[in-house]
């Protein structure tokens, strides 16, 4: 990864959180999914920090950060990051959040408004029932003394040395690097015992337990792009849809042929749609309109 974007670390609340961040320009804040990390972004990064100033983190018990026991609801993500960003002296930001990352995304965007200027949900959780079954199977009781025979290190330690010839060879998978980047992180004990929480706080058996749908209302007063790839086989993009029909103004831009992981499949295209939509005009918050929008729902029940 280019050298401006080497991971730095800083303690919040006694646990090391480390992120990533160059460039200058509007504040743009990459939020990765389920059992990623900030290097997930590695493919747009240098590209956007061109025009922007980039903060990626990895989230705690991802990447390279602390995996406490403790907090991973969406609403202990979300103050993290809040928290991360007041640390940085960053006032207001364009939240962009793939996956997990979109539903704290849009968790940070309505426990603080005034922090966001702008909305990307990039094939983003939260936002309907519908999940893969292997995360709902991860959700089931037990699924924790299962998984160790799932994600051995030997097979890690094959695969890296499969991906190291991959790459010298010049051929190019995307998609299964990203997947893979995923089980190698589960292999390690930390990280399995942070996703298994992070599943079970957002995902039951049947399917994902939080949806956000009833209140995306409340986004119609911040400028919002929606990404999905109509090949994902973790969400389906009939959420996409839905949820451009239940933001009034938003923009929805379906990536044929992609899957889970956009910035990574179509990584030209991606920042090309991400950067046009950063000249729209961001959110001007303001508490009292934010709390007639919540009474006028009340209102009409």
């Amino acid at each position: 990864m280019n050298s401006q974007f080497q991971p730095r670390t800083i303690s919040l609340h006694g646990q090391e959180m480390a992120y990533r961040m160059a460039g200058e320009g509007p504040n743009l804040l990459l939020i990765h999914g389920l059992a990623g990390s900030s290097r997930t972004w590695r493919a747009v990064m240098p590209r956007l920090a061109r025009q922007c100033r980039v903060i990626a983190p990895d989230l705690l018990g991802h990447g390279e950060s602390a995996a406490p026991v403790g907090d991973y609801s969406l609403g202990g993500f979300a103050a993290m990051l809040r928290d991360l960003l007041g640390v940085l002296e960053i006032d207001r930001v364009t939240v962009v959040g793939q996956s997990l990352g979109g539903g704290i995304a849009m968790q940070l965007a309505y426990q603080h408004p005034e922090l966001a200027e702008r909305l990307v949900l990039v094939n983003s959780g939260g936002l309907g029932r519908e999940v893969n079954w292997i995360l709902r199977a991860a959700a089931l009781p037990g699924a924790e003394y299962v998984m160790p025979a799932l994600f051995p290190g030997f097979v890690r330690d094959a695969g890296n040395a499969v991906a190291r010839t991959v790459e010298r060879l010049g051929w190019r998978a995307p998609r299964a690097a990203e997947m893979w980047d995923a089980y190698a992180a589960l292999t390690e004990p930390e990280h399995r015992a942070a996703f298994v929480r992070t599943v079970r706080a957002v995902i039951d058996p049947g399917g994902q337990t939080i949806n956000a749908s009833n209140r995306l209302y409340l986004a119609a007063e911040v400028p919002t792009l929606i990404i999905w790839g109509d090949s994902d086989p973790i969400i389906p993009v009939a959420h996409a849809d839905a949820a451009h029909a239940a933001i009034p103004g938003s923009r929805l831009e379906i990536f044929e042929g992609v899957g889970h992981f956009p910035h990574v499949e179509r990584p030209e295209r991606f920042v090309d749609v991400l950067l046009e939509f950063l000249q729209s005009e961001p959110s001007v918050a303001d508490p009292g309109h934010y709390g007639e929008l919540l009474r006028r729902s009340v209102a009409s029940g």
